[in-house]
């Protein structure tokens, strides 16, 4: 997919992320899977160093990159959630961010390779997750506990 510009965000607020190293290579990998994304700004030290905070859109949605060294590790007690409308751009995401070094967790959680936490979570699971029939609400909130990716047929399925 190639990645369109997103006009720059008038919000003041962006999350920053706090990489050892790496984050303008993760920023353009980012802005490349994610459509309508670009990096906004990359402020070097020295025309020769590299990028020491890197901005960016992803999708609408404002964050920094900041690679500021060792002090500091990322964590899944923060993720970048994507919602996805098919199973097509399920799979497309998760494997993608899985790819070269990334990790499966459970239930649409990942650790890319640059140690980034994300959720892949199809828009259906959550409308599957809010049956008004909480018995096949749970069937699917059990088949899901069994989960590394998403997979919406074995949710339907679970539904009944």
């Amino acid at each position: 997919m190639t990645a369109k510009p997103n006009p720059a965000s008038t919000s003041r607020i962006s999350t920053c992320l706090w990489f050892e190293s790496g984050g303008e290579e993760a920023a353009r990998f980012y802005v490349e899977l994610v459509p309508n994304s670009t990096i906004t700004s990359a402020f070097r030290p020295s025309p020769e160093a590299p990028a020491l905070v890197i901005e960016l859109m992803l999708d609408g949605v404002p964050y920094q990159i900041l690679n500021g060294g060792p002090h500091y590790v990322l964590s899944p007690a923060a993720s970048i959630v994507v919602r996805t409308d098919s199973q097509a751009e399920t799979d497309h995401y998760w494997d993608a961010l899985t790819a070269h070094g990334g990790k499966e967790s459970r239930c649409g959680w990942l650790v890319d390779r640059f140690g980034v936490s994300w959720q892949v979570v199809p828009q259906r699971l959550l409308e599957l997750l809010s049956d008004p029939d909480p018995a096949a609400a749970a069937r699917v909130r059990d088949a899901m506990l069994q989960m590394a990716k998403i997979d919406v047929a074995a949710l339907e399925a679970a539904r009944g």
